[in-house]
């Protein structure tokens, strides 16, 4: 029986050979967008992890932002340091035609129109150093790598993209112009592999990469560094502008993707569990999806965790093990709340009232694929609590 095979040649061609009895005939289509995404649909193409912000375990907004930390979409942290006053959304302004139902908005509160010398404020993510050897990184076959996104903002100008190689302390940094205010647009931007250094086989923090929104001078004295070199302060965000010098200022971003190779291929759409699973390596909660981190619970509410038993006598002890969906990347820090949203207790359930008591009191033990609350007590028959699990980058 004949058979096909799909062969892609250096030129971006795809062949399509069938082997027959009486010889082979071959195809040749070519290079397309939709003929490059067919030579690289084996396996996951992004190496960025909810790219199209539609994961946002966390809570859809929130205000207030001044500090680092994760805040709404899964995986994309927020760095920043006297850089004005921000809320962060998950939002519903996505560019048309595109496939995409939210993006990651960005908008300032209160204004700093005098940044210090390291005043910065940019949105990034950290890529564990196992998922990155394919890169060939620290060796002469080192692959380039491209980075696209769609982007809207008010302020037009220049912004910078950084990469940067935590393991040895290496950095590359490109820019990219925003050319019409309130209108998205798609770049693209690709930068070569660097031969000088290699990641940690590991599940720690390897590769960085910024988008930068806010940078004092401190991050701009300096060459923006247009090839792979040690990391210099000055280097980083050289010609960034300062989204924080209104309050008018926002910034939509959404589809980012990171792949192998000198071409963007279209976005690589993931299934919703398939990119949800991959957010809870990282963090996970007992709330349910689409239900905010802090939203108030009752001692019935199937947002918490109900763990009962019959009641001790003196001295009693009484323990249960919750096994975790997703193993995560490593020993998360559990956090729990009690029904007044207290955190670091539980509430105990008494034959006739509640009442919360610390964490302190009881004997809890975790690791990446489950936790185990155990209890002692005389008269109580249960406890209740909500809980988030962290092992972020």
């Amino acid at each position: 029986m004949a058979s096909i095979k799909l062969k892609g040649d250096t030129s971006g061609e795809v062949t399509i050979q069938a082997p027959a009895v009486a010889g082979t005939t071959t195809l040749n289509l070519p290079a397309t967008s939709s003929t490059l995404a067919t030579q690289n649909a084996l396996g996951v193409r992004n190496l960025i992890i909810n790219g199209d912000m539609r994961i946002a375990q966390r809570g859809t907004s929130t205000s207030g932002i001044t500090a680092d930390s994760y805040y709404t979409v899964d995986r994309f942290y927020t760095g920043g340091s006297a850089a004005g006053t921000w809320t962060a959304s998950q939002d519903t302004d996505v560019p048309t035609g595109q496939g995409f139902a939210n993006s990651l908005k960005m908008q300032c509160t209160t204004a700093n129109t005098s940044l210090s010398t390291y005043s910065y404020l940019a949105v990034h993510q950290r890529m564990e150093g196992q998922n990155l050897q394919h890169l060939k990184f620290g060796t002469s076959s080192a692959e380039s790598l491209t980075v696209s996104f769609w982007v809207k903002s008010n302020k037009t100008g220049t912004y910078i993209i950084q990469f940067e190689d935590l393991d040895n302390n290496r950095a590359r940094a490109s820019s990219y112009t925003i050319n019409t205010a309130d209108t998205w647009e798609k770049k693209t931007l690709t930068f070569e592999g660097d031969t000088g250094g290699g990641f940690d086989d590991d599940q720690n923090a390897s590769l960085d990469i910024y988008i930068w929104l806010v940078a004092g001078s401190g991050y701009q004295s300096g060459t923006l560094p247009s090839t792979w070199k040690a990391q210099v302060s000055g280097d980083r965000a050289v010609g960034q502008v300062n989204l924080a010098d209104s309050t008018s200022n926002y910034i939509n971003i959404t589809g980012v993707q990171l792949e192998v190779g000198d071409t963007a291929t279209p976005f690589e759409h993931r299934p919703y569990d398939m990119e949800l699973a991959r957010c809870q390596r990282y963090f996970q909660k007992s709330w349910s999806q689409g239900t905010a981190v802090g939203t108030a619970i009752s001692i019935d509410d199937p947002n918490a965790v109900q763990q009962s038993w019959g009641s001790s006598n003196s001295g009693g002890i009484a323990g249960q093990a919750f096994l975790l969906p997703i193993v995560m990347r490593a020993t998360p820090t559990l956090l729990t709340y009690d029904t007044n949203l207290n955190q670091g207790k539980v509430t105990i359930l008494y034959a006739g009232a509640n009442g919360a008591v610390n964490i302190s009191y009881n004997q809890i033990s975790v690791n990446d694929s489950k936790f185990r609350v155990r209890m002692y007590s005389n008269s109580a028959y249960g406890i209740v609590f909500a809980y988030t699990l962290t092992a972020e980058l």
